[in-house]
């Protein structure tokens, strides 16, 4: 059911900004460089033309909606596009049928994250045969012919989450843990889970941690993901001690099943997104932490490359996606930029406001109040 892995080679960027990205097979990860994007100075708004971007859904994650979008539009507005950003809605006709407009309509440049990598591969076909060069955001299109890849070092998100697991229950010897994993359609969802598994499998072996049940989540269907949880939790009579969830979807609904049992706050939960909703379970303590993508880097970075693109600038393309990403399906490496998560506890969420990717006014109402005012944040 999982779908084939793809082995991330990542390098450091700049991209005006400077972009960190951690390489999962490389000897320097963690480490930092930087190149020079040659993009000049903005562009009057669709001075460059139009851009069009699809996104996958919007049932698995807020992020989708409340940070891609409008930081999308923003970063390629200031390099001078127009851009059009539609949504599949995890419609994969929807998908193809919102691509052979683009591609009609003759958009300079295609943005696509998509829900189904097959449908991905064939609007790639699409838009290079008429000449429109693609750009994959977030979620590579396996078996695809995109140049380019903008996208997180996804293993490594969850190398984090799996680190977390083993903090929060390094003082319980052989607790109970269960693994609610995204998509099995979706190699990011893959990596997750490779990512937990690399710290977790040697606790597992060691007896320190038992692995209860791994269970992907088909479409990251928080529902299906809460009713497949509470299935679990009932069959092992109750006794989890930890829950990896892959994101802070999965992990609500999680959360919702252990407050049914008075167990919320109890057993530590991991996320990723750090959503409005997700950041607050973290305030509440009923999710032990979520990960941090900053979202705004790779609206950038994609909208550079873009402009590099568009204006045929190959060299300075190359000089902003100085990653590989490897895809098994067709045996070639994409020009990646995979840009660095960060582990968000309790303590840390200041930095996701202060940064401007979650208002305070969506995070500390009602009884959240004190505690954003115990953790600095006003």
């Amino acid at each position: 059911m999982r779908s084939r892995t793809l082995t991330l080679l990542a390098a450091t960027v700049s991209v005006g900004l400077v972009l960190t990205a951690c390489g999962t097979n490389s000897s320097n990860s963690g480490g930092t460089g930087s190149n020079s994007a040659s993009a000049s100075a903005p562009a009057a708004a669709g001075a460059n033309g139009k851009v069009g971007v699809i996104l996958p859904e919007t049932a698995s994650s807020a992020r989708w909606e409340a940070f891609d979008k409008p930081m999308l539009q923003a970063a390629l507005a200031a390099q001078g596009f127009d851009a059009d950003v539609q949504n599949a809605q995890g419609d994969a006709q929807k998908f193809a049928t919102l691509a052979d407009g683009f591609i009609s309509s003759g958009v300079k440049a295609l943005i696509i994250a998509p829900a189904d990598p097959a449908v991905g591969a064939s609007v790639e076909a699409k838009a290079k045969a008429a000449g429109i060069p693609v750009i994959d955001y977030d979620r590579p299109s396996l078996g695809g012919s995109a140049e380019y890849y903008v996208s997180f070092d996804n293993e490594k998100v969850g190398q984090l989450q799996g680190q977390a697991m083993a903090d929060a229950l390094k003082d319980k010897a052989g607790a109970g843990v269960v693994q609610i994993e995204g998509a099995p359609t979706d190699n990011n969802a893959t990596l997750f889970t490779r990512g937990q598994d690399s710290v977790l499998e040697p606790l597992f072996t060691s007896g320190k941690l038992k692995r209860i049940q791994k269970q992907p989540i088909n479409d990251w269907d928080n529902q299906l993901g809460g009713t497949t949880f509470e299935q679990i939790f009932t069959n092992n009579g109750g006794k989890v001690d930890g829950v990896v969830a892959a994101n802070d979807g999965l992990a609500g609904a999680v959360i919702t099943v252990l407050k049914r049992n008075g167990l919320n706050g109890k057993i530590p939960v991991t996320g990723q997104d750090a959503t409005a909703d997700g950041l607050k379970a973290v305030m509440r303590g009923e999710q032990y932490m979520t990960v941090f993508k900053p979202i705004k880097e790779e609206a950038e970075a994609t909208a550079k490359l873009a402009a590099a693109l568009v204006k045929g600038d190959k060299a300075g393309a190359d000089a902003i996606a100085t990653g590989k990403l490897h895809d098994p399906k067709n045996n070639r490496d994409i020009k990646s930029v995979l840009l660095t998560p960060t582990t968000i506890l309790a303590k840390d969420i200041k930095t996701v406001v202060t940064q401007g990717y979650v208002k305070t006014t969506e995070i500390c109402g009602g009884d959240l109040a004190a505690k954003c005012t115990s953790l600095g944040i006003s």
